[in-house]
């Protein structure tokens, strides 16, 4: 896989049926992203009313030439008034990981937000044994700030996760 081949576009119609998937398949969601079985209609909603995209937030399908591989997330967190930052997430079918689809899908992302809203700051979590993930927003650029303890329930106990961000000034 050639890192620039990988392109981020709004979410269309065609491309519900693979955001349900991760919702209804826990091997689709994968190890990391399985939190049980939770409302697949969700997105169709939202994609009726806004097409999965906000002032808050939204998403982007993550695509090649010749596939649609996955999505990316944000999310707006306000700190106080008139100031915020993004949240952002991944989700890629399992066939696409493990190739550079998700470090330059994360890039892409985070190059968009930083060109298209005045946020100074991208923060990203991931579990503490996610290590590929971790390594995919090392390369993106992002910094390591931390472990946030007991913060994601999955599978029957409470998970750390690692926080990372990158700054305006550090964009990647």
């Amino acid at each position: 896989m050639i890192d620039d081949t990988v392109r981020l576009r709004p979410v269309r119609e065609d491309d519900l049926p693979m955001l349900e998937l991760f919702m209804v398949d826990p091997e689709a969601a994968g190890p990391f992203a399985w939190f049980g079985w939770t409302d697949p209609g969700r997105f169709r909603r939202r994609w009726t009313e806004n097409g999965l995209l906000s002032a808050d937030g939204g998403q982007l399908m993550v695509t090649t030439d010749t596939d649609t591989l996955g999505f990316v997330a944000w999310r707006k967190v306000v700190t106080v008034p008139h100031s915020y930052y993004w949240n952002i997430g991944i989700q890629l079918l399992p066939q696409a990981q493990g190739r550079g689809v998700g470090t330059q899908a994360q890039r892409l992302l985070a190059r968009y937000l930083f060109a298209h809203t005045p946020a100074a700051r991208i923060e990203a979590h991931t579990e503490v044994e996610n290590f590929a993930e971790q390594r995919a927003l090392e390369k993106v650029g992002f910094t390591r700030e931390g472990i946030l303890r007991s913060v994601i329930f999955r599978d029957g106990r409470w998970r750390d996760s690692v926080s990372y961000s990158v700054l305006r000034d550090d964009a990647p």
